[in-house]
């Protein structure tokens, strides 16, 4: 064979029941298995955000379909509520008092008129020295609305950016407002059939450009001369390639391990209570609300995304670990569920590369974290291309007309 290409990505894939090793399988009641796409990583995608930014760029749009996600929600004393992010939904909720509605209302007013080039909208916060603390201070807003804006708004994982410059979180509360206003319902999107829809869509643009797929290979070496990879080798043929990307998997002598999440998989015959019946939503539970030091995150799908089978729900309940017994740091998540038809529970290490890749030409990923939406997956993607091409991708300088490919998200 002896193939040479420019660039090798690696990739695996596998059935669920085969993966979590259930000997059985599904039973009648599971309906038929062509019915069901179920993603071992879910995550959903921010309408204005990062992802939607590539996928738009690299023309990949054409190929997916999209299904904005009913509902975003946040957990307060046992209970979930729907995330407020606009001034009219702050004096509805129920998530605060009279008066703490309106001093978040004046704090989303701020958010949102905020333009970090006119000094005007900065009301004596500096962007770059004022720490998010104060800025929560200077609007006098409580703990628990300090817990659902930091987690559930600027999506934060935990409480390390409250003694950061506001800026970067200001943006991402601006950019949930900005992609709730997108769709209406959430500021979520996810593709109809499942995250698989992704890599078939890159694979199918891949192909237009010259690119090869070859499925159900193994991978038996990555071959290394003088200290730069040349290729990859499976079942003694040879690929030969002058850049490879690949997940931690492929090469564990390159990478370290920075912790542990744990991901439950959740066949439910029912949609989650106090969601109004939503056929998909993501809920996050505030490490303060649970006395933890990382969220905890629960996103549903069901049939109407056309992964399940007709009146089945999928709910994945994941957290960074950071305990001897992960189960029992999830059980909130899993209470908000009841009742459950079938668990699929899987611990997955976390690594990260030890080295940037510019001297073996070997580009790594990091493992996917706990986090239910594409963003830090991004920030990682828009660290490999970096490292890969010696320059940032500046999303700025896109120049071809990005037109709203998703139309309505089938709404």
């Amino acid at each position: 064979m002896d193939e040479e290409y420019d660039v090798i990505v690696l990739g695996t894939g596998l059935t669920l029941y085969k993966r979590f090793q259930l000997l059985d399988g599904p039973s009648e009641a599971m309906g038929r298995g062509r019915d069901w796409n179920v993603d071992l990583i879910p995550k959903f995608l921010m309408a204005n955000g990062q992802l939607v930014k590539m996928l738009l760029y690299t023309e990949v749009t054409r190929y997916l379909d999209f299904k904005v996600v009913e509902g975003s929600f946040v957990y307060k004393g046992g209970k979930i509520y729907k995330v407020p992010s606009t001034e009219t939904e702050a004096l509805a909720s129920n998530l605060m008092g009279m008066f703490e509605k309106r001093r978040f209302r004046k704090f989303l007013v701020f958010v949102a008129n905020f333009d970090e080039n006119d000094p005007k909208t900065f009301e004596g916060v500096d962007p770059q020295n004022t720490s998010m603390r104060d800025v929560y201070r200077k609007f006098d807003l409580g703990q628990d609305v300090i817990d659902f804006t930091g987690h559930a708004l600027a999506l934060y994982r935990t409480d390390d950016y409250l003694d950061q410059p506001c800026l970067e979180t200001i943006n991402r509360i601006k950019l949930y407002s900005e992609s709730l206003a997108r769709y209406g319902k959430s500021p979520y999107l996810y593709p109809l059939y499942g995250l698989g829809e992704l890599p078939q869509g890159f694979a199918r643009l891949s192909a237009i450009y010259g690119g090869t797929y070859m499925l159900n290979k193994p991978v038996d070496d990555i071959i290394m001369e003088n200290g730069k990879v040349v290729g990859v080798k499976s079942e003694g043929e040879v690929a030969r390639c002058k850049q490879l990307i690949c997940d931690p998997s492929y090469i564990p002598d390159r990478v370290r391990k920075a912790g542990q999440v744990i991901r439950i998989i959740c066949i439910l015959s029912h949609p989650i209570k106090n969601t109004n019946d939503a056929n998909s939503c993501q809920i996050i539970i505030p490490q303060n609300q649970v006395n933890r030091k990382s969220d905890i995150y629960v996103c549903m799908i069901s049939y109407a995304h056309n992964v399940a089978a007709q009146g089945k729900y999928i709910a994945i309940a994941s957290t960074t670990v950071e305990t001897g017994e992960p189960e029992k740091e999830i059980e909130p998540a899993l209470e908000l569920l009841e009742p459950i038809d079938q668990k699929f529970v899987a611990i997955s290490d976390l690594y990260e590369p030890i080295d940037d890749g510019s001297e073996s030409q070997v580009f790594c990923s990091c493992s996917y974290d706990a986090t239910t939406h594409f963003e830090t997956t991004c920030n990682d993607i828009k660290d490999i291309y970096k490292r890969m091409a010696g320059s940032a991708f500046d999303f700025e300088n896109m120049k071809r007309k990005q037109n709203d490919v998703f139309g309505e998200a089938d709404q």
